[in-house]
């Protein structure tokens, strides 16, 4: 996996130019594998799904890649306290963090 840069306050990575959040810093390893470990479980049971032409699955499985995420903090409330917006998803250029992106060498 490339080593994508991060926004200097930890929040968020950079994949072609949007912000993707980060997760919790502060869920404690074992618990960070264990939903790690959860999100690919759903993730190929997606997969699993999708090949089988089963939507049903699928959605039940979607759901459970949601709910991993949030729980990550990757989705959902945001797992920062400083009141600070949530950008996940936008494109950095159009975000407080443009100037810092626009200030790296090429990235992926």
């Amino acid at each position: 996996m490339p080593d994508y840069p991060r926004t200097p306050d930890g929040r968020y990575f950079v994949v072609r130019g949007r912000l993707w959040r980060t997760s919790n810093p502060d869920l404690a390893p074992d618990e960070r594998e264990r939903l790690v470990k959860r999100l690919m479980d759903a993730r190929r049971e997606v997969g699993i799904a999708k090949r089988a032409g089963d939507t049903i699955a699928e959605r039940a499985a979607r759901g459970q890649v949601d709910a991993a995420k949030r729980a990550l903090g990757e989705r959902g409330p945001v797992w920062w306290t400083d009141g600070a917006p949530d950008f996940n998803r936008r494109m950095v250029v159009n975000t407080p963090y443009a100037g810092w992106y626009a200030g790296l060498p090429d990235t992926p």
